[in-house]
């Protein structure tokens, strides 16, 4: 079955690199990126890794945890992160999953119920593991991506939408296109006149069902 936006996580047990993790436990009650790959030592998901690593202190300041994901075992992801500290300069200090069973990419529809790890594979049985989950504090899918192996993931767009995603749960409001934070929100449809102007103040009226305003102080 195909895991959609706010539906519920499965609560998985799986092996990492730093030992067996419950999905649900992992989240608890903070955000979470959930990023897989179809193999280790490939170039560009080394690229991705250190990429995602340089960006610790970006995940903590806004209280994400970061989970990844290979179908490799514990052994080849404690290698190759020490080929993500060559190339991407940073120590990867999260954990990765081997899902060498393909639970969690079966799971999280990435792979069909029929799919199977071959002798002699090569990332190409496995490219569509190439994908971001973004799980809110309720443990519910919030945002997916995937991404073919030959481009690479744009994690300061993972960024950004978290920030959208956390001032919409906080504020009730949602964004518009290219929003960075500071900008204006879009006042949600649902909302009346009266409140609008009780919560927002001024706002401005572009169409009648597209109204922006300033976040309130």
């Amino acid at each position: 079955m195909a895991l959609r936006i706010n539906d519920t996580i499965p609560d998985l047990t799986v092996e990492t690199d730093q030992g067996p993790i419950s999905l649900h436990d992992y989240v608890g009650d903070a955000w979470t990126v959930i990023f897989s790959h179809p193999k280790d030592f490939t170039p560009v998901c080394t690229t991705e890794f250190g990429a995602v690593a340089r960006l610790k202190d970006e995940w903590d300041k806004r209280g994400v945890k970061v989970l990844g994901v290979s179908v490799d075992g514990v052994e080849d992801h404690k290698r190759w992160k020490e080929d993500i500290r060559t190339a991407g300069g940073a120590e990867a200090t999260f954990p990765i999953v081997a899902d060498t069973d393909l639970a969690l990419s079966k799971a999280f529809d990435m792979l069909p119920a029929e799919a199977y790890l071959p002798d002699g594979r090569t990332p190409n049985d496995t490219a569509t593991v190439r994908a971001v989950f973004v799980i809110g504090p309720d443990k519910q899918l919030k945002l997916s991506m995937t991404y073919p192996m030959n481009v690479g993931r744009n994690f300061a767009e993972v960024l950004r939408a978290i920030d959208g995603l956390q001032t919409a749960a906080q504020h009730t409001v949602a964004t518009p296109a290219n929003w960075a934070v500071g900008e204006d929100v879009v006042i949600p449809a649902t909302v009346s006149e009266e409140d609008a102007r009780e919560k927002f103040g001024q706002y401005q009226t572009v169409l009648p069902y597209l109204r922006m305003a300033k976040l309130p102080e």
